[in-house]
Formats: C-alpha cells, structure tokens, sequence
C-alpha cells in the first residue's frame, strides 16, 4: 500500500467533498453511470459524480494490462481491447447502457464467461482508494507478480464503494479467441442441467452456457480445431454468428424480457452446478447451472431463500416487488469482518451508507 499524490484538478474536488463531508458525517451516494441504481440495499446521501475522473493511464497490449480512471466508460476501454483483439474476459454486464470502468469494479459483476474464465475480482490487478480521510492509496500493482499478502485492489472489487472512492483500476486482459461456435439443443431445464454437469468435466472448450425457454445454449471458444472437434462431438445446430453474439449480448446486458417482466419478483440463486433443479426451479440457466433466475410472486421470497440454503447457495432479490432485503444475510463473522474493514476505511460511514448491509 503507498499513498500517491493528489494533483488533477478534478480528483482534488472529489477529494475537498469527500474530506468535508467526513467531518461532519454527512453520506455521499457514489455515482458514475448510475447503470446499476437498482443493485444494493439502499441509496442513500448525497450524490457525487465520477464520471468526470475518467480516460485510459496506460495499456500495453503485449503486457495484457490496461489501467484507467475510475469514469472511463466501458466502451471506451473495449472499443481499444478491440482494436488490438483483446477483451475483458469476465464480459462484465452493461445492461444495455455505458457503465464506467469505477462502477463496474465495485459491483464486481460478471457476465456469461464467468464459469470460464474466473470473476471480475479475478482480473483486477491494482487499485487506487481515495479513503474518508482524504488520502489517495495505492493498491497492487500492473502485473501479477506485484499482488501479494492481503491483496486489497481485489477486496475492493464487489465492495459497492462501502470502502472509499475507486479513482482507478489496472485489469487483465486476454486476447479474444481465435475461433467461437454457438451450439443449440432444444430441451427442458432438467435436461440442459443434465447436458451441463455432463459436459463440466469433460476438456472442452466450453466458454458459456445457457437455458431459457426450452432452448440450451453452449459457446465453444478456443482454437479452431478444438472448437471444430467439441462442435461434432457435442451435435446439436449451429447458431449463426450474428445471432450468437445478440445472444450472448443480451444474456450479458439482461435484456432478455425475464428481467423487464413487473408485478413479480426476480431472484439471482448462486448455487453449486449440481444441485437439483427442484425444489427452487428456474427460468434461465447459466454458468453450467451454477446461477439460476427465477421469478415467482412475493409471498414466496422467505420460502426460495429458504430452499437455495438448503442447496448450499445464497438468494439476491434482482428485481421486483419482494419484501426484506436484497442480499442473503451475512454470517457473525462475515458480518464482523464487514464492520472492521468499514471502521478502518470510512469510520464515519459516509461512502454509500447502508449499500450493501443495512447498519454500515
């Protein structure tokens, strides 16, 4: 950890807010795209803006590292990844707008690749923190080697900024595949669970899968002769390229009408890969079966909690009218942990107060 000098004229605001606001314990409300309003426990203090804290530091493409600025929009840094055939692999969700690279770290959300390729938190290097105090701390670094001991820069990521400010970010990235098939099987959720636990195992080049609506879904990515080789060993009917991508775009984004659907709740269950279908059930598969969405009515929010911990898994309200929290809660310890961590970087509780647990 090192403390790094505070000389853009943009970042000095945030920090003179940020410093005032900590001395008389007034909450600030993080916001940068403001794409992701809905995910947390509340929204609560007064709003300040990332947005205008953004560019790209550095990239080298032959380091497979970027490092930007916490406003930098997310199509700006792959619309550069893409110019040299690079992409963040975590496919982080952009839910159909343009999030910036600050706000996708501290929600720490990953898209269809994810069983694949590892979370966000996987592919974060090193951050920079601007603490309630004021000051600007560094952590990790731009190459893997650096990270060592408690590696806070990925601490941070999927902290929903309870933490602090996330000024920066230094991300892998991987040269996109050299070759992508989409294979599509017509069956019900039992069976595609089935062709997914099945298929786990198995040295494929298997980089996504879903189910929704009767329809599995398997993205083969890889070399072409290993994707030419899963593709006649797996069968089903090939998607055309076109389709493919709007497909994966929209279970990425969540544009699917699952998720826009009113007067009714949609839970996210984070459960092992081969737990039963039943009793929890599901609307759309991904991950080999190890996050399910479900909708259901309101009153039965208290029993699908209930059933994904019998399954070993936690239950997120996403969506809807659902009474209690949006978060499963978290454990003594996890929950002592939690307060620590808060006390010594936000002992005043200004940064997204109550985001994330209710009393931080």
């Amino acid at each position: 950890m090192t403390a790094v000098d505070i000389s853009d004229p943009v970042l000095h605001e945030m920090r003179e807010r940020i410093v005032s606001a900590h001395a008389t314990g007034m909450p600030l409300r993080l916001r940068g795209a403001g794409t992701k309003d809905f995910y947390g426990e509340a929204l609560d203090g007064e709003i300040l803006e990332t947005g205008g804290y953004a560019g790209i530091v550095a990239y080298e493409p032959s380091e497979l590292v970027i490092t930007a600025r916490c406003g930098t929009r997310l199509s700006e840094i792959e619309a550069a990844l893409d110019a040299n055939g690079q992409f963040l692999a975590f496919e982080p969700p952009a839910f159909g707008a343009d999030p910036t690279i600050g706000g996708v770290i501290a929600a720490g959300l990953s898209g269809p690749r994810r069983a694949s390729a590892g979370a966000a938190r996987d592919f974060v290097l090193g951050a920079s923190l601007l603490t309630a105090a004021g000051d600007l701390l560094h952590f990790g670094g731009q190459v893997m080697k650096n990270v060592a001991g408690f590696d806070v820069s990925r601490l941070l990521c999927g902290s929903l900024g309870i933490l602090g400010l996330i000024t920066q970010a230094s991300l892998k990235v991987l040269p996109k595949p050299r070759a992508e098939v989409t294979l599509q099987f017509d069956c019900d959720a039992q069976s595609a669970l089935a062709r997914f636990n099945g298929w786990r195992p198995q040295p494929l080049p298997i980089s996504a899968t879903s189910w929704h609506a009767g329809v599995a879904h398997v993205r083969l990515s890889g070399s072409p002769s290993a994707v030419r080789s899963a593709r006649e060993s797996l069968g089903g009917s090939v998607l055309d390229d076109h389709d493919a991508a709007t497909l994966w775009r929209d279970r990425r984004d969540q544009r699917l009408p699952l998720f826009a659907e009113g007067g009714s709740s949609l839970w996210r269950l984070s459960v092992p890969a081969t737990a039963p279908l039943e009793p929890a059930g599901a609307d759309l598969l991904e991950w080999s079966g190890a996050l399910r969405w479900r909708r259901c009515g309101v009153a039965a929010g208290n029993e699908i909690r209930r059933q994904t911990r019998e399954l070993g898994g936690t239950a997120t309200l996403w969506r809807g009218n659902g009474t209690g929290p949006m978060f499963d809660a978290l454990d003594p310890a996890s929950l002592d942990l939690h307060r620590r961590l808060k006390r010594e970087f936000d002992p005043r509780a200004i940064f997204n107060r109550g985001r994330m647990v209710a009393d931080l």
